[in-house]
């Protein structure tokens, strides 16, 4: 049977039905009682990281029922499985880590510690250079594409302090991929649909999206964006990337 594939409009609300059906039912399931991942926020409310796992499928559903290339939906589910996966890790095994910034990261690498912020590092960096390689063709442009998903990704986490923030940014760096042309449109709009499903609770502090989610949505707009510029724009945005990362880091 022929799946039906959808233009932007499609993609935003596939990325909001799909990531509101898995928000919804992770709220519901709480084994023994305790809904998942129950954090304390910076105003010392309990709250959920049901978000962050939901936004992973939206991002993934949003992208595979969008009118693109085959390469391009891909891209999209190497991006954000491998970017909210090493999310997820930080979420639930490195919790305790409260190191910053990727030189305490790699200081406590070079002392044989393999720390959360590492993982993140090299996992969601690998993830990005491959979605890259999908949706690029020349060497150079794959290199600048990862640079790209992969700085993304980092981007929207590193903003994602306060709630509201991440998906603010989600929703300003998308804009433009919406008023492009071509395969970034259809690819921007799913993190954006998958954003809006969880921003009013996400600000009225009941879930966060936490590493998960960050990582996922900034991946899957990085995709966007690496399909979407052409190398001069790739350039762009990978320095501007890269002061944003070497600036957060201090």
């Amino acid at each position: 049977m022929a799946v039906r594939m959808y233009g932007v409009g499609g993609a935003f609300f596939a990325g909001f039905g799909a990531t509101r059906g898995v928000y919804r039912g992770l709220r519901r399931w709480q084994p023994g009682g305790v809904a998942l991942g129950e954090r304390t926020n910076f105003a010392g409310r309990v709250v959920d990281l049901c978000a962050g796992p939901a936004v992973v499928a939206g991002c993934v559903v949003g992208a595979v029922l969008a009118d693109v290339p085959g390469r391009a939906r891909g891209a999209v589910v190497v991006a954000v499985v491998g970017a909210g996966v090493c999310g997820a890790y930080d979420d639930f095994v490195g919790a305790g880590d409260r190191r910053r910034g990727f030189r305490a990261h790699l200081g406590a690498l070079r002392r044989g510690e393999v720390t959360s912020g590492a993982v993140k590092l090299f996992g969601v960096g690998a993830a990005g250079l491959i979605a890259g390689a999908l949706v690029r063709e020349r060497l150079v442009d794959k290199v600048l594409a990862g640079v790209v998903i992969a700085g993304t990704a980092h981007l929207v986490n590193l903003v994602d302090v306060r709630p509201g923030r991440a998906a603010g940014a989600v929703f300003a760096l998308g804009v433009p991929g919406l008023l492009g042309r071509g395969t970034g449109r259809a690819l921007a709009a799913a993190p954006m649909g998958a954003a809006a499903a969880v921003a009013v609770d996400d600000v009225e502090q009941r879930t966060m999206l936490g590493d998960t989610g960050a990582h996922a949505l900034g991946a899957a707009l990085g995709v966007a964006v690496a399909a979407g510029r052409g190398r001069t724009g790739l350039v762009v945005h990978a320095a501007a990337l890269i002061a944003a990362a070497a600036h957060g880091d201090r």
